[in-house]
């Protein structure tokens, strides 16, 4: 009996969320009236419950205790409070992008209690807190006018925080990641990623001459340096990126791109001569079949997970996704493709894609060139980590140790993920206040 309803479940989980990907396009269209666009939205809420409804049923039936039933209430109230607060106080919120944070992190809370049910409860708070100190983001970019005028400020409190970490900061996989405050791991980089952006729009959207452009570069490049000498290189690689194109877009120059990717190209290579585990992934990606017992471990076995599971899946319980290593946090894409399916997996990749293409849309709309850049380089933040997780997990590129966001197990990924989704929101209830009201985006002129 236990089996029918795994094997039934699995494909009714993937039905239902290649049916909540298919309407995230849809939405995206914008083709049809708002209140059409509203009862797809409704319909995606409906989709969210039943695919974690349905993800839980089969996790008590297969450990049959009191606390899967407390936990699934638990994690089904936190989604609708999610859903509420955003319905009733921010009205003119995105939908689309509301729905999508719900879905993945409902399916990060199936697949970590699935993996590590300590860590999923655990998870699940971090969630509470991160819901209750962000509620009031949006109402602050909203509110605001003056964030533009903080240059200095984020880019002080980034440098700061990093040089702690990379002075008193803990050894994790060869990097300083962390440091501990009253029993708690905080990771800096995970929100010194979202200060950073806002420097870089700040300072973009003043001027794009050359001399201003190499002072900003310049702050740039030591955020950069900091982290590698702290050898977060995964966090390195999504600050460069991103400011590269966010300096492309502000300026439209093609020398910057090509420079900066010369620079990039330069420095990689001196980064896999300087540090060994730079080395080691790069090993690891190149042949890992002739490293598996060494450096090949770790991408080997979620390689088998992944051709484990095929399109279908093997199903909740079925696989054997503890055998990869640190599974929770920088492979739990393979997790998911082993036990949820390929398409599942594939569908998973589309909803984020929905997320990034939502907010450039947004960046594109807004005509104030401050708060375009920030959701640009916030969307290029988030797009860019999925890409690198996802990839590191396929083998399609050396793995970076990023987590994926709302999804993997991280305190400080998930907290920052919810801020930076908070902070989108804000700038899409800005423009719609502006579309409503007739004005043009000037906020900054205040």
């Amino acid at each position: 009996m236990e089996h029918l309803i795994v094997e039934l479940s699995k494909y009714l989980m993937i039905l239902l969320f290649a049916w909540y990907t298919f309407t995230c396009f849809h939405v995206l269209s914008g083709n049809k009236s708002d209140r059409w666009q509203k009862r797809i939205l409704k319909k995606q809420t409906k989709l969210i419950f039943l695919i974690h409804l349905n993800a839980f049923a089969v996790i008590f039936a297969v450990q049959r205790t009191e606390n899967v039933l407390i936990t699934y209430v638990m994690q089904a109230a936190l989604l609708c409070c999610i859903l509420v607060i955003y319905k009733y106080i921010y009205k003119r919120a995105c939908g689309l992008i509301v729905n999508n944070m719900c879905m993945l992190l409902a399916i990060g809370f199936v697949i970590l209690y699935r993996l590590h049910p300590e860590k999923a409860v655990r998870q699940y708070e971090i969630a509470v807190a991160a819901v209750v100190i962000t509620m009031v983001v949006p109402f602050f970019i909203h509110k605001l006018h003056f964030l533009d005028r903080l240059t200095w400020l984020y880019a002080v409190a980034g440098l700061a925080l990093l040089a702690a970490v990379a002075v008193l900061g803990s050894v994790s996989y060869g990097a300083k990641l962390s440091f501990t405050i009253a029993g708690i791991a905080i990771q800096p980089s995970e929100f010194v990623k979202i200060l950073f952006v806002f420097f870089a729009a700040s300072t973009l959207s003043k001027s794009t001459e050359f001399t201003h452009v190499v002072t900003a570069t310049a702050v740039a490049a030591v955020h950069v340096l900091v982290l590698v000498v702290s050898k977060d290189l995964g966090a390195a690689l999504i600050f460069f990126i991103t400011y590269l194109i966010m300096l492309y877009v502000a300026t439209r120059s093609p020398f910057y791109l090509v420079s900066g990717l010369l620079c990039g190209s330069a420095a990689s290579a001196a980064a896999y001569r300087l540090f060994s585990h730079v080395r080691v992934r790069v090993t690891a990606w190149r042949d890992p079949l002739s490293v598996i017992d060494k450096e090949g471990y770790q991408i080997c076995q979620s390689l088998f997970a992944i051709g484990t599971g095929g399109w279908f899946g093997m199903g909740l319980y079925q696989g054997m996704p503890k055998k990869i290593p640190i599974v929770e946090e920088d492979f739990v894409f393979a997790a998911i493709s082993e036990e949820m399916g390929g398409i599942f997996a594939v569908c998973l990749i589309m909803v984020c894609a929905s997320c990034y293409l939502m907010f450039l849309n947004i960046a594109m709309q807004i005509h104030d060139q401050f708060y375009k850049l920030l959701a640009l380089g916030l969307g290029t933040v988030y797009g860019f980590q999925v890409f690198l997780t996802v990839g590191g997990v396929t083998k399609f590129i050396p793995s970076t140790g990023v987590t994926l966001p709302f999804v993997s197990y991280g305190g400080s990924s998930l907290l920052s993920t919810f801020i930076l989704f908070a902070i989108i929101q804000g700038m899409y209830i800005l423009r719609e206040d502006d579309i409503h009201t007739g004005r043009t985006n000037d906020y900054t002129a205040d």
